[in-house]
Formats: structure tokens, sequence, C-alpha cells
């Protein structure tokens, strides 16, 4: 994740430079004036200043941490001591069953596979998102999620199988992580830890 940030932080410096380096007031063949001056302080700024753009994603916020805190978590199954954690950014197995009330929105225990996200991408609701860096391989749990950190105020429209989720709706997310690919322990024990 770190790496794919500073790559986007490069390519926009970069893209900038270049951008930068076509503009009519700055092609002439003149000698240095304070625009070009202005050019490299722009550039040199930007080159000490991109570090703490491209990190600023991943730094913990006060408001994150108040946000895991009011999703309330019911731990129905530990996991074993030892067993594996995701990263942000690394891909998660789960299985879960989401509802409100008694609506049933989704349920992935009825399929044959998990269901695959990459953690921390914002493809789940984000009462979830923020609890699953803090689940094992093993864990299963129930979270109670607000509605500000669920569908909010504008809730969510029927779709095709799908049922309609009314704005301020409390959702109840039973979840199980079931696989890490790449981080399983039968996996790591069988090719050496690398």
């Amino acid at each position: 994740m770190l790496r794919t940030v500073l790559l986007h932080a490069l390519g926009l410096l970069l893209f900038t430079t270049v951008a930068l380096s076509f503009h009519p007031a700055l092609t002439s063949f003149r000698p240095q004036t304070s625009l070009s001056s202005s050019r490299r302080t722009f550039l040199q700024t930007s080159l000490k200043t991109l570090p703490v753009l491209a990190l600023s994603p991943l730094l913990p916020s006060p408001s994150l941490a108040a946000d895991v805190d009011r999703v309330k978590v019911t731990k129905t199954k530990t996991a074993p001591a030892g067993s594996p954690a995701p990263s942000i950014g690394e891909l998660a197995a789960i299985r879960f069953k989401a509802n409100f009330g008694e609506t049933v929105i989704d349920n992935i225990y009825d399929t044959p596979e998990p269901f695959y996200t990459r953690v921390g991408s914002g493809g789940l609701i984000r009462g979830v998102e923020l609890i699953l860096p803090q689940m094992s391989i093993g864990d299963r749990w129930v979270l109670t999620i607000p509605s500000d950190l669920a569908f909010g105020d504008k809730g969510r429209p029927a779709s095709a199988g799908k049922p309609r989720i009314p704005a301020g709706a409390e959702i109840i997310f039973d979840v199980e992580m079931v696989g890490l690919p790449g981080k399983e322990p039968e996996l790591i024990d069988l090719i050496g830890d690398v």
C-alpha cells in the first residue's frame, strides 16, 4: 500500500513537472527571472513535502479510533493464539451475514466460496472496514454498526436480490475471518516462513 501511495505521489509530481516545463511563460530562453526561480522553489518544496503527503493516509487519526470504539463487538468464536491477522491492503477471505432488524441484507454463509476483500479498500461498509484489521483467521465476531458507519442518512435503495435499507438503520454484521491468501498457517508450514 505504501509503495502504491508513493508511486501515485511520484507520478503526480512528475506530471506537474512536465506540465510546467511546457508552460509558455517557462519555455523561453531568457535569463533566469523571478518566474524561473519560483518554479525551482516550487519543485524543491514539492520534493520536500512529497513524503509527508504520501504517508498521511496511513497515519492514525483521532476520529478513526473514536469510530472503532463506536462499533460494538461480540466475539462468538476466538481464533487460536498466533493466528495470522490481516494488514491494510492485504486480501482477506471472509464469510458474513448482514441484517437490519429481521431483514437479511446479504448472507455469504450460504455460498460455497467466501467473499474476498482487500482490507481497508472501502469495499465494505466503514464499520466493518474498521474492525477487519483487528481480526485473525478463525475469529467470528458479531458487529453492531451505527448507521453513520454503515449506510447513513440516505440508506440504500433496493437492487436486484437486495432489500432496501432505510435511512438511519443500525446494521448487525456477523463476520468470520476464514483466510488470508499467502498467510495461512498450513501454507507457511509447507513452504517455510519467507
